[in-house]
C-alpha cells in the first residue's frame, strides 16, 4: 500500500512539474502597427469595415451573388475542407495528456525438439510434448509532461486550427471584393453600350444630312468617308463591349459556382450608391480584424510553439508504463482469478547526450524561423496598411476626376448639340460635327470607366479593412 502512495505522489508532483516551460514566447510586435492611416481625412472608431454585407452592399442583385458565392463557391469550401481537417488534429492534439493503452491478447503453442533441452525439460516435468501459453494483457504508457512538450504542441495545434479559419475569411473576402467588382464592371459595360448607341445614332444623322450635302454638290466624298469612319468607330465599340460582358458574366458565374451564364442587374451605374469620405477607423483595428494579419499572428503562436516543442526535446523524458492481465499455460485456466492475474509496473527516465547536435539544430532552427516569422507579421500589417493607404487616396483622388470628367462630359455634350444646329443652318463643316462627336464619346466612356474605378476602389478599401467576414 505505501508503494502505491509512494507512486501517487510521485505522478501528482510530475502533474505539478508539467506547468513548467523552459522557453519563452515572443510576444507580437506592436510597434509594427502605426497609430493612423496615411490619407485619412480623420481618425476615429468608427470604420466601413465593421459594416455587414448587407449594409455596405446596397443593391439586391449583388447581395444574391455573394450570398450564392458563399455557399457555392470551390475554393471557399476547400477552404472549409481545411478546417474540418486541422479540427480533428487540434482534437487529437487535446488528448495529449491522456496515456496509451493497448489491449493485446495472444495465444501460442511451442513444440520443441524432443531431443532439445526444452525438449526434454518439457517432457519430463510437463509429460507433454509442446508448450501452449494464453495471454491477455491491457498496457498502459504514459509520458510525464515535465517541460510543457505536450502544451507546446497543444498550442500548435490549435494556432494551425485557428490559422485555417482566417485563410477561410482570407478566401471570402477576397470573393466578396471581386464579385463586387465585377458586378459593377458589368454595369460600366452597360453603360458605355447606351453611351455607344446613343453616339451611333447621332453618326448615323451627321452621315445622312453629310449624303445630302454631296447630292447637293455642297462637300465631296471625302466628307462621307469621315462621317462614315466616326460612325464605325461607334458600332465598333457595341459587340466589343457585348463580348466582354458576356465574359464578365461567365466569370461571375464561376466564382458562384454556377454554369456559365446571364447575371441579373436591375440598377444601372449612374444609380450606384458611393459613400462620401468613408472612414477607415484605427490600424490596431484593423490588424485585429483582416485575417491575413491574424494569420502572421497565429504563425507566431505556432513558431513560438514548435520552439517550446523542440527546447524540450533536450531535456529528460519520464515514461511511466504498466502492463496488467491474465497469463495462463492452459486455456481451460486462462481466466481463473486471482491465479491468472499478473501485473508490471515501470518507469524510465531518458537523457539525451549524444545526438550529434540534432535537437541543438533543431531547437536553433526553431529559433531561427520564429524571427522570420516576427518579419512576416511586421510585412503583413505593413501590406494591409498600405492596402489601406493606398484606397484611400484613390477614393480622394478619383473623387476630383469625376468631378472634372462629369463638367468635360457636359461641355462637349453642349457642343455636340451647337455644333449639330450650325451644321443643319450650314455654320460649322462636317469636321467641327465629328470632332465634337468623337470628343463626346470618349469622355461619356471614359466617366464611366472613373464612377466604376470609383466603386471597386470603395470595395477594395472594404476589402483592406476586413469587411466581408
Amino acid at each position: 500500500m505505501n508503494a502505491y502512495i509512494k507512486i501517487l505522489v510521485i505522478l501528482i508532483t510530475i502533474s505539478i512539474l508539467g506547468g513548467c516551460k523552459v522557453s519563452k514566447d515572443i510576444p507580437v510586435p506592436k510597434t509594427a502597427i502605426p497609430e493612423h492611416f496615411r490619407n485619412a481625412e480623420r481618425t476615429d472608431s468608427l470604420s466601413i469595415g465593421n459594416q455587414a454585407i448587407v449594409d455596405f452592399f446596397p443593391e439586391k442583385e449583388l447581395r444574391n451573388l455573394i450570398d450564392t458565392a458563399l455557399i457555392r463557391n470551390y475554393d471557399l469550401q476547400i477552404a472549409i475542407k481545411n478546417i474540418e481537417s486541422t479540427s480533428q488534429l487540434l482534437k487529437q492534439a487535446k488528448l495529449g495528456n491522456l496515456p496509451q493503452l493497448n489491449l493485446q491478447i495472444t495465444g501460442s503453442s511451442n513444440n520443441p525438439s524432443n531431443n532439445s533441452i526444452n525438449g526434454l525439460s518439457t517432457s519430463e516435468f510437463l509429460k507433454t510434448s509442446h508448450i501452449e501459453d494464453f495471454n491477455a494483457s491491457l498496457g498502459l504508457t504514459w509520458e510525464a509532461d515535465i517541460w510543457g512538450k505536450i502544451r507546446s504542441q497543444k498550442q500548435g495545434a490549435l494556432a494551425t486550427y485557428l490559422q485555417t479559419e482566417e485563410a477561410r475569411k482570407t478566401v471570402q473576402t477576397q470573393l466578396i471584393a471581386s464579385i463586387a467588382q465585377g458586378y459593377y464592371r458589368l454595369l460600366m459595360m452597360d453603360a458605355q453600350i447606351g453611351i455607344a448607341k446613343k453616339n451611333l445614332a447621332l453618326s448615323d444623322s451627321t452621315l445622312t444630312i453629310v449624303k445630302l450635302q454631296f447630292d447637293a454638290g455642297q462637300v465631296s466624298s471625302l466628307a462621307i468617308q469621315q462621317a462614315q469612319a466616326q460612325q464605325l468607330v461607334s458600332a465598333q465599340l457595341i459587340p466589343k463591349l457585348q463580348q466582354d460582358i458576356t465574359i464578365q458574366e461567365n466569370a461571375l458565374s464561376m466564382l458562384t459556382g454556377r454554369i456559365p451564364g446571364a447575371i441579373d442587374r436591375k440598377t444601372s451605374l449612374d444609380k450606384t450608391f458611393i459613400p462620401d469620405k468613408p472612414s477607415a477607423g484605427y490600424p490596431s483595428a484593423m490588424v485585429s480584424k483582416r485575417p491575413d494579419v491574424k494569420s502572421a499572428e497565429l504563425s507566431l503562436d505556432i513558431a513560438n510553439a514548435k520552439v517550446g516543442v523542440a527546447k524540450a526535446g533536450m531535456y529528460p523524458t519520464l515514461n511511466i508504463t504498466a502492463t496488467g492481465g491474465v497469463n495462463s499455460f492452459k486455456a481451460s485456466n486462462w481466466f481463473n482469478v486471482p491465479a491468472s492475474l499478473f501485473g508490471m509496473v515501470s518507469g524510465g527516465l531518458t537523457q539525451p547526450l549524444l545526438q550529434r547536435r540534432q535537437l541543438k539544430t533543431q531547437y536553433e532552427i526553431a529559433k531561427i524561423d520564429r524571427e522570420k516569422t516576427v518579419i512576416q507579421f511586421r510585412q503583413a500589417v505593413l501590406n494591409a496598411v498600405t492596402e489601406v493607404s493606398d484606397e484611400l487616396v484613390k477614393i480622394e483622388k478619383l473623387k476630383l476626376q469625376y468631378d472634372i470628367s462629369r463638367n468635360r462630359v457636359n461641355t462637349l455634350q453642349q457642343a455636340v448639340r451647337n455644333a449639330n444646329m450650325l451644321f443643319k443652318s450650314g455654320m460649322a463643316t462636317y469636321l467641327e460635327v465629328i470632332t465634337a462627336q468623337s470628343n463626346s464619346l470618349q469622355s461619356e466612356l471614359e466617366l464611366a470607366a472613373i464612377k466604376t474605378a470609383q466603386l471597386s476602389a470603395t470595395v477594395e478599401l472594404y476589402r483592406s479593412l476586413g469587411g466581408g467576414i
